[in-house]
C-alpha cells in the first residue's frame, strides 16, 4: 500500500532552491506528525523537518534558517521549501510519520556546481 509519495527532488547549484512534495494519505494527513528525513550514501537517515497536525515545526540545527516545511490540508500534502542548498545536503529525501512502519522510494536531491 503506497500511503506516502515523495516528489520534487532533482540536480541544482550550490545556493539554489527546491520544493519537495509529499503526497500523504488522508488517515495519515489528519493524525499524525510528518517529517522530511534524508539519507546521504554510508551515513544514517536523519530527521530534518517534522510538523505537527497542529502546525508546529521543528528543525534539524543544519537546516534551520534555509528549510521550512507546510501542510496544505485541501492537498493532503506536506512540502519542504529548501533554499540556500549545500553540497552536504545532496540526499535521498523522504517522507514519513512518526514511528511509520515502512520507507518509501524518496526522492533524490543532488547539489553540485
Amino acid at each position: 500500500q503506497v500511503q506516502l509519495v515523495e516528489s520534487g527532488g532533482g540536480l541544482v547549484q550550490p545556493g539554489g532552491s527546491l520544493r519537495l512534495s509529499c503526497a500523504a494519505s488522508r488517515i495519515i494527513f489528519s493524525f499524525y506528525s510528518l517529517g522530511w528525513y534524508r539519507q546521504a550514501p554510508g551515513k544514517q537517515r536523519e530527521l530534518v523537518a517534522s510538523i505537527t497536525s497542529g502546525g508546529s515545526t521543528c528543525y534539524a540545527d543544519s537546516v534551520k534558517g534555509r528549510f521550512t516545511i507546510s501542510r496544505d490540508s485541501a492537498k493532503n500534502t506536506v512540502y519542504l521549501q529548501m533554499n540556500s542548498l549545500k553540497p552536504e545536503d545532496t540526499a535521498v529525501y523522504y517522507c514519513n510519520r512518526q514511528n511509520g512502519p515502512s520507507w518509501g522510494q524518496g526522492t533524490q536531491v543532488i547539489v553540485s556546481s
